[in-house]
């Protein structure tokens, strides 16, 4: 599942028109809709776990951070060494109390963590990664497992008509001062699995040799390949209710609407609903 290595350290840069700041938005108001929570009065131990959100597949930390400046205690889990050591850098660097977000470094498989939580989010198709219905029903398992009481999951995930018909064997590149990268995508029928070859150039810090302030910057190249899969939410919902969970809402995470045959994204919630 690890596939960010060296493209962690450039991710930002390319994925800066991520509406980050929208699903900051939609996940607080769904948080506030649905919130169903009940901590004993005077309890403080139980208070703090259940104000606690568990970002999951936190990647750079990116929505952490926004959940975070709202006013959520946050736990931000991946299984990319190198996303989390960016997301602590950005941490380390941020004005007032440092270290007020906890980063682990774990699979969503297999989550060990000290406390239940309030609520866990998982954005931006990280269970797209989990190739497998097994995997996702472990995952799902998890997460229920260390929810609060009636605690809330809201996430989202890429459907199989999204890789298959919209990204298909599509080609994407980019080219920015600062790096450039090319986005080879392939799509197995068969399989139902979606394959990207990755090329990255990202500028290097390296010196040009000259000394001159307009010298030719220096470009480090990598590559890596990144696999996901595409799942429908009548699969996906049966995993939730598998995994013990209640589903609340489901709707197509563009247009807030109905999920229909064309739909891209799916956004669900779901509940903590007894263990």
């Amino acid at each position: 599942m690890n596939s960010y290595t060296d493209f962690a350290y450039v991710y930002d840069l390319f994925m800066d028109n991520v509406p980050y700041v929208g699903w900051a938005d939609r996940v607080c108001s769904l948080l506030t809709e649905y919130d169903e929570l009940e901590v004993p009065e005077g309890d403080e131990a139980l208070a703090s776990e259940a104000g606690l959100l568990l970002d999951l597949g936190c990647g750079t930390g990116v929505f952490t951070r926004l959940m975070s400046d709202r006013g959520y205690d946050c736990i931000g889990v991946d299984s990319s060494e190198q996303m989390l050591e960016v997301a602590m850098q950005k941490e380390a660097g941020r004005e007032g109390d440092d270290g007020r977000i906890l980063y682990l470094l774990q699979d969503m498989r297999e989550l060990e963590l000290y406390s239940t939580v309030g609520a866990v989010v998982s954005i931006c198709d990280c269970i797209n990664y989990l190739l497998s219905p097994d995997d996702v029903l472990k995952t799902f398992e998890s997460v229920n497992n260390y929810l609060y009481p009636r605690g809330l999951f809201i996430f989202d995930f890429n459907t199989v008509h999204y890789y298959r018909d919209v990204l298909g064997d599509d080609v994407i590149a980019e080219n920015r001062p600062e790096g450039s990268f090319i986005w080879e995508n392939y799509y197995d029928e068969e399989t139902g699995i979606n394959e990207c070859d990755l090329t990255i150039y990202a500028a290097s810090d390296m010196e040009t040799g000259d000394g001159h302030e307009n010298a030719p910057l220096t470009y480090v190249r990598s590559e890596e390949t990144h696999e996901q899969r595409g799942y429908d939410a009548d699969e996906i919902t049966d995993l939730l209710i598998r995994a013990g969970m209640k589903i609340v809402r489901v709707f197509d995470s563009d247009t807030d609407g109905e999920v229909t045959d064309v739909t891209s994204r799916v956004c669900i919630v779901a509940r903590e609903s007894g263990k």
